[in-house]
């Protein structure tokens, strides 16, 4: 997958980290001088481009043509909402997510304007200190724009039969995506062969007719 990341603050190069990671081809453009200095030296000189991430021109130097994603995530609203929308109807971008800093621009964030998926954190943060103070132990940490679905975190209880086993042992829904695995503090990337250990924390992507068998799959014996 070739990605392009727009604002290489924490949120930007961490991003751009990770998918390196996962081999992946990634651009990261900034225009801070500062900031360009520490991502030299943090990443590949190749996936840094200098450079305002508004410009065609800019955008052009980081690859769009061949962009399968373009994350906006700069710390201003303004320009992540102009980035999407000329990434999604002057480049045809597939798939366009924008980061959202201030909670009353979050209606702006669109499919109309361009931004298939938007981040806004101070939501994602009072969803979970709802839950947290709700009975349940499943939070639905935001609701995708499109579909019946939902990215969840479930537990692993210790008294689960889904301990020691694999990801490929257990009976996922069916339609739902196991994306990640929160372990000790430390992200992990599953597959099939991904044992589960007690107290691990699952994010998955899952319809919301099969949030239950989800959770049932996790919780402990009887």
């Amino acid at each position: 997958m070739y990605v392009i990341i727009v604002g290489g603050g924490k949120t930007g190069s961490h991003l751009a980290e990770d998918l390196l990671k996962e081999n992946h081809q990634v651009r990261i453009i900034e225009d801070r001088s500062m900031v360009l200095e520490r991502l030299r030296q943090e990443l590949p000189q190749e996936v840094v481009v200098a450079g305002d991430g508004s410009s065609p021109a800019i955008l052009e130097k980081a690859g769009v043509e061949k962009a399968n994603v373009l994350a906006a995530v700069t710390g201003e609203d303004e320009a992540n909402l102009v980035i999407c929308t000329m990434a999604r109807f002057e480049f045809n971008i597939p798939r366009i997510i924008a980061r959202v800093n201030n909670p009353k621009n979050a209606w702006l964030f669109t499919p109309e304007m361009g931004v298939d998926v938007s981040l806004n954190q101070a939501e994602i943060l009072s969803h979970l200190i709802a839950e947290e103070m709700s009975l349940g132990d499943m939070m639905t940490l935001s609701k995708l724009r499109r579909g019946e679905y939902s990215v969840v975190e479930e537990k692993v209880h210790p008294d689960s039969l889904a301990v020691g086993k694999t990801l490929s042992e257990l009976h996922i829904p069916t339609e739902c995506v196991v994306a990640a695995i929160l372990r000790k503090g430390k992200l992990i990337i599953p597959h099939g062969d991904t044992v589960l250990q007690q107290a691990d924390e699952i994010l998955a992507v899952v319809h919301a007719s099969q949030v239950s068998l989800l959770a049932s799959v996790l919780a402990p014996m009887g």
